[in-house]
């Protein structure tokens, strides 16, 4: 049995080679009220525009976001566009490595959506493009920088889409030496005749594109099976796997029995690059060594998280491991937040909905009757409770050298698996005072021993109109009585 919530914790160790056709996807947004007096045509009061890798550079972005690393392969013009997408992936840290040929004799590939707001409806799609094959000199730029690249990855993917950076020879080339290093070769297609892929590990069409391979229409699972299994023996392929919209996918292999995988229940925003996520996902669980089917599934999982997002969008390992890894056994670390952007948006929506926040902190290193009764009387005071949790350094300086007797982890998930705890926030200062104010509580809650006077970030929350409550604690009730009467006991 695959052990996902083992396995994606591994994706973060993988590294993918993308070979492929690379655009600018340009998303333009407004509202519209009116339509044209120069012709039928509606008017988009435009809002705001956002700009993103598109084709090969979406199935990086999306190798990246589940936490492994992409080294993207592909050519662009000696234009705006190119050098806007050269300049994206300079600013992702390493987790993406282009390397971008130049072809003087094309624009990079653009397309312009334009979207209403109000009725999340795409009005119009506007493309800039040259799809004839690059140049020999191109051509064989984008070979060596890939085949130079190609053993330290664990896996290829062939982004086609039509566009001339996959020309026949880059595509055997590359498919040969893969094979050669045993390496999978994942390929999201264009081309009509497979064969044009022979050798390929798993090809990836939605239903259309196996549709129009086959020169049949194909929607029923078994008309499915039967084209997706000619295909895989003309063309020498391992497997085939079929998006198939709200009715999931079906992957047909060379060997065993054909798998049909169901949908998750999503409201669809917006199915744009839907299928550059699924080849993402396929290559990085490749990578690892993961059989087919259960990439195919995590697969399955991360195309049902991007659908429900607007534009061209990624999935993160959270994001997937909320589908696949039932909730009972990730309710407790799902509390636990080190990310300042995610504690922002929780806290976001918590005052969306016009929920109180309240905050207290401390070591919490056995956790007693005590702890559980400020706890509870903090949570009693507030909407949602944020618990400061002093890191490991942090609890070593204020308790001395043998304390925390917990590490750090093992304090945060029994917090997080208590009831009255809605977050756990770690913190390497001595005090929470800079948490406070990144938080910004409406109540701040510590035990009765303290005077109000000397609670950590009493004058942030009293000036921000919040209050401090003290709750009275039980005598006799500490960690430190704790250790010192078991080492009484020897």
């Amino acid at each position: 049995m695959f052990d996902y919530e083992k396995r994606l914790a591994e994706l973060a160790q993988q590294t993918v080679l993308c070979v492929g056709d690379l655009m600018l996807d340009r998303f333009v947004y407004g509202e519209v009220a009116r339509i044209s007096p120069e012709a039928p045509a509606p008017v988009l009061a435009v809002r705001r525009e956002e700009t993103a890798p598109g084709g090969a550079g979406n199935v990086a972005r999306n190798i990246a976001g589940l936490g492994a690393r992409c080294m993207l392969v592909s050519a662009v013009g000696a234009d705006d566009a190119g050098r806007t997408l050269a300049a994206a992936f300079g600013k992702t840290g390493g987790q993406i490595e282009a390397k971008l040929a130049i072809d003087v004799s094309r624009p990079t590939t653009q397309k312009a959506r334009f979207v209403s707001e109000q009725h999340s409806t795409h009005l119009l799609r506007a493309d800039w493009e040259e799809t004839h094959p690059l140049p020999k000199h191109c051509e064989e730029e984008v070979l060596a920088i890939a085949l130079k690249i190609l053993p330290g990855c664990g896996a290829v993917v062939l982004s086609d889409y039509g566009k001339g950076v996959l020309t026949p020879h880059v595509i055997e080339t590359l498919i040969a030496a893969a094979r050669k290093a045993k390496k999978p070769v994942i390929v999201d297609p264009k081309h009509l005749d497979y064969r044009a892929y022979k050798g390929a590990t798993v090809v990836t069409p939605n239903r259309t594109e196996l549709s129009r391979a086959a020169h049949r229409d194909v929607r029923a699972a078994e008309d499915i099976v039967e084209a997706a299994g000619k295909l895989i023996a003309s063309a020498d392929l391992d497997a085939i796997l079929v998006t198939r919209s709200e009715e999931g996918m079906t992957l047909v292999s060379r060997k065993g029995a054909p798998v049909h995988i169901p949908s998750h229940p999503v409201k669809v925003r917006d199915v744009s690059g839907a299928g550059d996520t699924v080849v993402a996902t396929i290559a990085a669980m490749l990578a690892m060594g993961a059989e087919l089917q259960a990439a195919a599934r995590v697969a399955n999982a991360a195309a049902a998280v991007v659908v429900g997002k607007p534009g061209t969008a990624t999935v993160n390992f959270a994001e997937m491991r909320a589908i696949l890894v039932p909730s009972a056994s990730r309710a407790h670390d799902e509390k636990i937040v080190r990310d300042d952007s995610l504690l922002a948006e929780r806290l976001d929506e918590w005052r969306s909905k016009g929920l109180r926040i309240g905050f207290t902190n401390g070591c919490f290193d056995l956790i007693h009757p005590g702890h559980l009764k400020v706890l509870a009387g903090a949570r009693a005071a507030c909407d949602r409770l944020v618990v400061g949790l002093n890191s490991d350094a942090s609890a070593r300086r204020l308790k001395g050298p043998s304390r925390p007797i917990q590490d750090e982890v093992a304090r945060a998930e029994v917090l997080a698996a208590l009831e009255a705890v809605d977050l756990v926030v770690p913190f390497e200062e001595d005090t929470p005072l800079e948490l406070i104010r990144r938080i910004k509580p409406a109540v701040l809650v510590k035990g009765g021993d303290y005077a109000k006077e000397q609670v950590v970030g009493h004058e942030i929350v009293e000036a921000n109109g919040g209050e401090v409550l003290l709750i009275e604690t039980l005598p006799e009730r500490s960690t430190t009585r704790l250790v010192e009467r078991s080492k009484g006991r020897g």
